[in-house]
Order: structure tokens, then sequence, then C-alpha cells
């Protein structure tokens, strides 16, 4: 090994299942995320101030974006193939989550936003029903 590498190897190496402890996981995100869709879309609906209509759509697209992340990261991070065992129906639920989430993001129709809060808070449901999420919640239902 060269001197170089050996000055800028690194010392220690640490090993971790996810991308930090667990204790960061929660379905809150996503859900805070979903009702600021819900929220944008009734005061769209109220509005007749082009300007207001035209930030509305932005913001909650980035929101309905959010809501994406924050599922792909309890679905890659935080659930494992036990949890599949345990919940038959998570592939589908997290894929119907998602694309709800799609949808609610290309509309400013509340009632998409409104059918994304409820698959949301089934993930919530079942994440809550894990062991695992026992210590790692940061809103607890």
């Amino acid at each position: 090994m060269k001197i170089v590498e050996k000055l800028i190897a690194p010392r220690h190496e640490a090993h971790a299942h996810c991308d930090l402890f667990c204790g960061t996981y929660d379905p809150a995100q996503a859900m805070i995320e979903a009702v600021s869709c819900l929220k944008i879309a009734e005061k769209y609906q109220a509005s007749d101030d082009e300007v207001f209509r035209a930030r509305a759509i932005s913001i909650k697209e980035q929101s309905a974006e959010l809501v994406k992340h924050h599922l792909w990261v309890l679905w890659t991070d935080f659930f494992e193939p036990k949890h599949v065992e345990q919940f038959p129906n998570l592939h589908d639920l997290f894929w119907r989550a998602t694309k709800a989430a799609g949808e609610a993001k290309k509309t400013m129709d509340p009632a998409a936003s409104q059918k994304m809060i409820d698959l949301i808070q089934d993930v919530s449901d079942v994440f809550w029903a894990t062991e695992k999420a026992q210590g790692a919640g940061v809103y607890k239902p």
C-alpha cells in the first residue's frame, strides 16, 4: 500500500443496515407532506387568484414528491423480508401508496390527496404493528 493510501485509509470500519439508526424512521414524515397536499388542493379550489394558484401547484407537487421519497425510505430501509411475511400485502400497499402520491402530484383534486392520506395511514398502521417500530418511531400514534 502506498504511503498516501495509508494516510487516507479509514482507521475504523462501520457497518449498518440502514442510512442512520432506525430511530429516524416514521411514516409521520410522509403524512405531514400528504396532508399539506390536501390543504393546498383545497385552498387552490377556493381561490381565483392565478398567482396563488400557480404557486400552490408548484408547492403541492414538491410535497407529493416528498411523500414518495419518505415512503421509499420506509420501504427500502426500514422494512425487511420478515415484514413481508408478516404482512403479505406490504408490497402492494407501498405500490398503491406511491402511485397515489404520483396521482396527487398530477392533479389539484383534493380527493386524490385524500386517497394518498388513507394509504399512508395504512402504511403507518403496518409500521406501528412491527416490533421494530417500537424503538424507531418519532411520533407514536
